[in-house]
């Protein structure tokens, strides 16, 4: 679905949300209390400025009774085959994101991988995959990257962590690209990236990703992932501890230019590996 047509059937979802609101006789408050999210969201989604998860649009079916009329039409907005059902939300957040702050633990974040580097990852996934298969997901995955090349892209910040630059993803050739690529995309100005590195011992997201999204028009958000898990937050006290959490990381995260020292540093030796191989 193109993104003007999608932007225009969440247009729809919220007019039918308002109609079938007031044909109840309920408020913006009243719903809200009924489907445990505020009232000032309710107005959000009836805007179409936020889009609810799956499971409030579940319930807004139970509070209107309107026979899964909710449920259906976010299954069809949101869902997208080429990602997984607990991240598809995510993908289509970060369209309308102003920024997007990621940690990574252990995998360069998806908006900046090389397609070399996303491939050797969803094969390590699925060994018996069929090629056709991959290159779906890979092609889905620079799609979401061009979020970053777009005019008006969000302000990106990435602090990885220095396990990241370690792991051989791919051969060594794949990992020193990747590698160039993100020292490319700090020249270029499109993300600022710093490293965390391993003398900075204990640190508030031990083994955790985290993205953090800011909006113009709606309150951030947390998205965190498990083994074939997601989960997308918005409670304010949730989204608040994470971002101080976010905080604490920067203070132990190298500088910009030491990053980057380090980061070169680890593709010269993946350089050096794959000229001896």
């Amino acid at each position: 679905m193109a993104k003007g047509s999608r932007q225009a059937a969440w247009e729809f979802f919220g007019v039918e949300l308002k109609r079938r609101r007031e044909d109840a006789g309920l408020t913006q408050v009243e719903l809200g209390l009924r489907v445990f999210v505020s009232g000032g969201y309710i107005g959000q989604f009836e805007q179409a400025i936020r889009k609810p998860q799956l499971d409030v649009a579940q319930r807004i079916d139970e509070a209107l009774q309107s026979d899964g009329i909710f449920e259906r039409m976010w299954r069809g907005l949101i869902r997208d085959q080429r990602y997984a059902d607990y991240f598809a939300h995510v993908a289509d957040l970060e369209r309308s994101a102003t920024k997007i702050c990621d940690y990574a633990p252990a995998v360069v974040p998806g908006l900046l991988q090389t397609p070399a580097y996303a491939r050797a990852i969803y094969f390590a996934s699925n060994p018996l995959a069929a090629e056709e298969y991959v290159e779906e997901m890979v092609q889905a995955r620079m799609d979401r990257a061009e979020v970053l090349a777009d005019a008006t892209r969000p302000l990106y910040w990435a602090i990885l962590h220095e396990a990241v630059l370690r792991i051989p993803v791919g051969d060594p050739t794949t990992a020193a690209e990747q590698l160039a690529a993100l020292i490319a995309a700090v020249r270029a100005r499109r993300a600022m990236i710093h490293v965390l590195p391993f003398a900075a011992g204990a640190h508030p997201a031990m083994g955790k990703m985290m993205t953090l999204m800011e909006f113009d028009d709606a309150p951030p958000a947390v998205y965190t992932e498990g083994v074939l898990t997601g989960n997308l937050l918005d409670d304010p006290a949730i989204v608040k501890r994470t971002q101080a959490h976010y905080d604490l990381l920067r203070v132990a995260a190298l500088p910009l230019e030491a990053s980057l020292a380090l980061i070169e540093a680890a593709a010269r030796d993946f350089d050096r590996c794959a000229r001896t191989n």
